[in-house]
């Protein structure tokens, strides 16, 4: 065991220039990702509060989602738009929008018909009585979906390395594919406890975030 401990500390101390470039390539690719998803599944839940009976499609759309394997996605994807940064995007962006979906449009829904109404009477705009009422009270919940999300697009941008996508699901694939090699369990431990500790760091900043844009009235 302590050999194999000093051979992993040679191993990261010859690569930790490629691996926190991984790791910042991975996070990266995770965040903007998230930020697209968000965007997307906001957006879909305003109209899913528009035209209510919508709902079921969009929570059908969110379940069946999910059960679609991330390597078939990515397969279609390679014959779609070949291999690369685009495909894993496209993946990553697409599982990461269905939580998010799912809670903003619990959330948004969930939202008082009285207070909207009030705002209305107050003379808001339906953007304001958006933006200024609605969103910030759905908000924790959609923070909730954000969190599920980012652990789930860690693991999801890992398996994008199958189209050669940055992060570091190559060090899980490289050593995968030397099964048997001298570095074959340094190159796949690396790679997964680093996404595990990414995975981590970024729900504490999530968690962070959360605390910060909520309005303290409505802080659980």
């Amino acid at each position: 065991m302590r050999e194999f401990f000093q051979d992993m500390g040679v191993f990261v101390g010859d690569r930790w220039e490629d691996i926190l470039y991984r790791s910042y390539q991975h996070t990266s690719l995770v965040v903007q990702c998230l930020v697209l998803a968000t965007i997307i599944a906001i957006a879909v839940a305003l109209l899913v509060t528009r035209v209510p009976r919508l709902q079921p499609a969009a929570n059908m759309i969110s379940a069946v989602g999910l059960t679609i394997p991330s390597f078939a996605l990515i397969g279609m994807m390679l014959g779609l738009v070949g291999i690369g940064v685009i495909p894993s995007v496209i993946a990553v962006t697409f599982y990461a929008t269905l939580p998010i979906l799912r809670n903003a449009v619990v959330g948004l829904m969930g939202v008082d018909k009285g207070l909207m109404e009030s705002a209305q009477g107050m003379g808001m705009s339906s953007a304001g009585r958006f933006l200024r009422v609605q969103l910030p009270l759905a908000w924790p919940v959609i923070m909730t979906g954000i969190r599920v999300s980012a652990q789930m697009s860690m693991g999801v941008a890992a398996i994008a390395a199958f189209a050669l996508g940055p992060g570091l699901g190559q060090y899980i694939y490289t050593g995968l594919a030397q099964i048997g090699g001298a570095n074959a369990v340094n190159y796949a431990l690396v790679g997964t406890i680093g996404i595990v500790i990414l995975a981590l760091l970024l729900d504490a900043i999530l968690l962070l975030v959360r605390r910060l844009t909520t309005s303290k009235g409505i802080r659980a």
